[in-house]
């Protein structure tokens, strides 16, 4: 098992990595709760929840709810559903909340946990590659029609437990949105660790030395932003990397056409072709393409006008006075944040679209 501590303001926290630790779990609990509610999703409950609750039910009183899989499930309807399903379990102030599943679980469960009689402790089991970036750092939230992420809030967790055997039973296209968080880290990060990430072929069976690797590089690089910077206040928004046309693709497509990894990495292919324009410096734009076509990343989308993905991109959190941010890379390993002039910015995406649309 490899252990990586987290900072915060509040209070540090340890993001455990290893096999097998869904069963060793009480081992990570405070001991000062009794009730324990799990959250978890319709594709990973059949899976892990009765391991989870065996584990447990000596110990504690376990509750749990089970929200339908996917984007779409973080909505405001289903949060409400959530915390009155809370109550009635009897959950009080002492109780503990436990996200088994991927980044929506832990986005969904992290907010009812900030949000429930104005916050309760929760744990983060992460089952797929891209909750290791959305795990770590205690940002939570759930999504509005404008916008993703729009309704949150920061709360850090009292652990992070990453059983990667529960990697081994995630379909390709969620390995594929993992590593696109992944190839983020290896770009944004002094030294880059980018030629490690262009040498993996993404297949149905995960190497589990190179996916270790991988997972521990990508989360020191997030722990490393997160330290510096928990509030999001300045250099946590490089993590954001692809994130501002990613983003407005998910929302303007609909959540769950695109999985966040891959609209990440399209947003990431247009980031670097900004930033080759804007400082007139060659990047591995061509190369991450190619990595991108190799590993079956989706590169086709309809056709969609360039005026509507700027609205939707000025509703980015990083955006200010009406005016689109973008994380761009000097060099590799070197993000800034830049406000795009937006007829230029209208310009490249339209060309940049073009080139994407189905044809």
């Amino acid at each position: 098992m490899e252990t990586i501590t987290i900072k915060t303001s509040t209070h540090d926290y340890d993001v455990s990595i290893g096999k097998g630790l869904r069963f060793q779990l009480k081992t990570f609990i405070p001991n000062t709760h009794s009730h324990v509610y799990i959250i978890s999703d319709s594709n990973v409950a059949p899976l892990y929840l009765d391991d989870v609750i065996n584990h447990l039910s000596s110990t504690y009183k376990v509750s749990y709810t089970i929200v339908p899989a996917g984007e779409g499930s973080k909505n405001s309807r289903l949060y409400f559903d959530v915390m009155t399903e809370l109550i009635d379990s009897g959950l009080d102030r002492h109780g503990l909340i436990i996200a088994l599943g991927g980044g929506m679980i832990g986005d969904l469960a992290g907010f009812v946990a900030a949000t429930y009689m104005r916050g309760v402790d929760f744990l983060q089991m992460p089952t797929t590659i891209l909750a290791h970036d959305s795990s770590v750092g205690g940002k939570v939230a759930i999504n509005h029609p404008a916008g993703k992420n729009l309704i949150g809030a920061f709360y850090p967790p009292v652990a992070v437990v990453y059983d990667v055997d529960t990697l081994h039973t995630i379909p390709f296209t969620e390995i594929r949105s993992g590593y696109a968080e992944i190839a983020k880290h290896s770009m944004i990060h002094h030294p880059p660790f980018w030629n490690t990430i262009q040498s993996v072929q993404l297949g149905e069976q995960l190497n589990d030395e190179a996916l270790m690797r991988d997972l521990l590089q990508g989360i020191r690089v997030k722990a490393n932003i997160v330290e510096l910077d928990e509030k999001e206040s300045n250099i946590r928004q490089f993590l954001n990397f692809g994130h501002t046309l990613g983003h407005a693709l998910e929302a303007e497509l609909g959540y769950g056409v695109l999985t966040h990894g891959e609209a990440v990495a399209i947003g990431m292919l247009f980031a670097l072709e900004v930033s080759e324009k804007t400082f007139q410096v060659d990047l591995p734009r061509t190369a991450f393409f190619q990595w991108l076509e190799r590993n079956n990343y989706p590169l086709s989308l309809p056709k969609i006008t360039t005026q509507t993905l700027i609205n939707r991109m000025k509703r980015d959190k990083k955006s200010k006075n009406d005016t689109v941010t973008m994380v761009l890379l000097e060099e590799l390993g070197k993000p800034v944040m830049v406000d795009m002039d937006e007829p230029r910015l209208s310009q490249w995406l339209d060309e940049f679209m073009r080139k994407m649309v189905i044809r």
